[in-house]
């Protein structure tokens, strides 16, 4: 694993028919987690996928797999995408009316804790939390579909919490995710994020999901300089 750099690849953009291929492409490119976007199609327009998915993608790879879920009332499925083999369960602050308790509970399942908000959602939202998780993520477009544009406005947020992150002596991930590819990843890189989740650029790359993964780590190699003053 890379141990200052996390790229994870979503599977919201992979083909499901050759699943448990694409996620071992996926490894031996050197990729870091697997990211799983869940969608119950009421907190989010999409309806993606399941516990059942979390459990097969288990079974093909070690990598961690990286659990975002766009869901109401997310507590009433901690315990199942916990079993089903998650490392990471990352929850909306809009979705959890406890949101202490719930970052407890996906502790004591023995994973780790995330927290994420809708690109309007004002992140002062979350930072009565910050403390107490393990990942912290800004989405850098509206969620619900793959392969949107990335909000550039989104930029001055992902400076805001690595700022908020800092002054605690947080050691948690800042994650990224929505547009990520080789020409915007280095505005988000700048800005303090180290955890980058790309689906069309690793799974739609015309070169293959090898090739794709190459041209992120490259960027995420490059010294582009720190810009966190945004």
């Amino acid at each position: 694993m890379n141990n200052e750099f996390i790229l994870a690849p979503s599977i919201l953009s992979a083909d499901f028919t050759r699943l448990g291929e694409q996620i071992a492409e996926c490894e031996a490119a050197g990729a870091d987690w697997i990211h799983v976007d869940v969608m119950d199609g009421h907190f989010v327009p999409n309806l993606t996928m399941g516990p059942f998915i979390v459990e097969a993608c288990r079974r093909v790879t070690k990598l961690p797999l990286d659990v975002h879920l766009m869901v109401e009332s997310p507590e009433r499925l901690l315990e199942a995408f916990a079993k089903a083999g998650a490392s990471h369960l990352t929850v909306h602050v809009e979705a959890c009316p406890d949101l202490r308790s719930t970052l407890q509970e996906i502790k004591a399942l023995g994973c780790a804790a995330g927290v994420t908000l809708n690109p309007d959602t004002p992140i002062a939202s979350i930072e009565p939390v910050l403390h107490m998780v393990d990942l912290a993520l800004v989405l850098t477009v509206h969620p619900g579909y793959s392969g949107q544009a990335f909000l550039p406005e989104t930029t001055p947020k992902v400076a805001a919490l690595r700022r908020m992150l800092d002054a605690i002596g947080s050691p948690a991930w800042l994650e990224v995710d929505g547009g990520i590819s080789a020409q915007t990843l280095p505005e988000v890189r700048a800005a303090g994020a180290n955890a980058f989740v790309a689906a069309h650029a690793v799974f739609d790359y015309p070169e293959g999901i090898a090739a794709g993964i190459k041209v992120l780590r490259e960027q995420l190699n490059k010294n582009h300089g720190l810009r966190r003053d945004l």
